[in-house]
């Protein structure tokens, strides 16, 4: 018998890989002669260099974007399950979104000082995540790096302690893995000069135990940890883990810093409300301004007290926190329309009533065939993941992996109409998604598994 990955023969996927881009491109002659003409002006022929790792042949280029749909300059439709890896997880420009957009735009882009948005916006945090004290960025990776160094301010200390397998966007301190028992840089950095081992530790998520032990070293200022981890293989805490971590953090004078950036997915106010977790930092990102570029961080009362007591004390001179292009009033008109009119419990409710048929979907497929997989969701957040679940922590989600096969599924879901997120195998249903796109999705994912594993060819 042939080796199997994952329980799929190496010969199958091969095949599946070569006809899926075969397909793919017949399918988009203008797009690569447009892409011949034009990409080379651009440093690897993309605008971002992640761009090139979608598993297809030559990137999409993208006409426009509705709801849960996109459109490419060759005229193909997709329904659009990837939704900017969250950026657009209400869907592709809200209505409330663009018309603050355009209203926004006849009063001015940025100038540096607040408005009146800027006033509702902060009230509209509050009700939204608790009562903190708010800070605008432009991404969730300036965000944390900023919130970081108030944790350092605060607490005197050095380090950050961080979940092997985390995302937390750049952030230096996030750049770490756990590897044979020891915190080390992870691989594939560019240009890395500093020891980061000097800043940060990584532990396996849900180990309490070995939280306590990198704890009560007395150097950690902050945890920064999302609540589910999310960016290699989703992994959800085990009953417990974050009330032990709040009270590990607690005792040993450590903060305890919430990334929603993509637990936002969870429900109204985040995996943070809908569970009652304690933050004393929280950060999000992507979608909270409707997909224009905005995060917010926030510091809990106690926390904003003890950074004031700091702040008044320290001498002059740059803070190193802050662009100047943030907090602009582009992003409080877009923060307030999406908070007020499209973050709401309704769009909730539809979610994650999508999301529930669309995880029943696609584990009645895998059952169907038999095959070593599980499938598994937080609120609007559904993934696949090509081996048995579930997973605990970041190493076993690193090796449940099968990168080989997961582009080829992603090939074939595509040209049967669907797109997911390239980096990972993750889903997302918008308050847009419709019951006819889920079923295309379940159907899609159903025949490329049949195929799989049954070795069928499908046109």
């Amino acid at each position: 018998m042939p080796p199997l990955t994952h329980g799929v023969s190496a010969a199958r996927i091969a095949d599946l890989t070569a006809r899926a881009a075969a397909t793919y491109r017949a399918a988009r002659p203008r797009t690569a002669h447009a892409l011949a003409a034009g990409a080379g002006a651009w440093l690897g022929g993309v605008p971002m260099h992640w761009m090139t790792d979608w598993p297809q042949p030559f990137p999409m280029l993208v006409a426009q974007a509705k709801g849960a749909w996109l459109e490419d300059i060759d005229g193909n439709r997709v329904d659009d399950f990837c939704l900017g890896d969250t950026g657009s997880m209400f869907g592709h420009s809200p209505a409330p979104v663009a018309r603050a957009i355009r209203a926004q735009a006849r009063r001015g882009l940025t100038y540096m000082l607040p408005n009146a948005d800027a006033l509702a916006v902060g009230v509209l945090l509050s009700e939204r995540f608790g009562p903190m004290r708010w800070q605008i960025a432009t991404t969730a990776t300036d965000a944390n790096r900023f919130a970081l160094r108030v944790a350092r301010a605060v607490t005197g200390r050095p380090k950050v302690l961080v979940f092997n397998g985390c995302y937390h966007g750049t952030v230096d301190e996030a750049m770490v893995r756990l590897h044979a028992g020891r915190t080390e840089a992870r691989p594939g950095l560019v240009g890395q000069v500093a020891d980061l081992t000097r800043t940060a530790v990584a532990v396996e998520f849900n180990d309490l135990a070995g939280v306590e032990a990198a704890l009560a070293r007395g150097d950690v200022a902050a945890v920064l940890t999302e609540p589910v981890l999310t960016n290699s293989c989703m992994v959800l805490p085990q009953p417990g883990f974050h009330a032990g971590l709040r009270a590990l953090t607690r005792r040993y004078g450590a903060l305890l810093m919430i990334d929603e950036t993509h637990t936002i997915s969870t429900g109204l106010g985040g995996y943070t409300r809908v569970h009652g977790l304690e933050p004393d930092i929280f950060v999000l990102g992507k979608c909270v301004a409707g997909g224009v570029a905005a995060a917010v961080w926030g510091l809990s009362p106690e926390l904003a007290d003890r950074f004031a007591a700091y702040d008044a004390t320290r001498p002059p001179g740059h803070s190193g926190m802050g662009t100047t292009l943030s907090a602009n009033p582009l992003q409080f008109a877009a923060l307030r329309a999406t908070l007020a009119e499209v973050m709401t419990a309704t769009s909730y409710a539809r979610m994650e009533a999508g999301a529930a048929r669309l995880e029943r979907g696609l584990a009645r497929a895998i059952a169907a065939q038999g095959a070593p997989w599980h499938v598994v969701r937080v609120g609007a957040r559904v993934e696949f993941i090509c081996a048995p679940g579930p997973l605990r922590n970041g190493t076993e989600a690193e090796a449940a992996h099968a990168h080989a096969l997961e582009a080829a599924i992603h090939a074939s879901l595509l040209n049967r109409g669907c797109l997911i997120a390239p980096f990972h195998n993750m889903m997302l249903v918008s308050p847009a998604t419709t019951h006819a796109q889920i079923n295309r999705l379940i159907a899609a994912f159903a025949a490329t598994v049949a195929e799989l594993f049954a070795g069928k060819t499908t046109p």
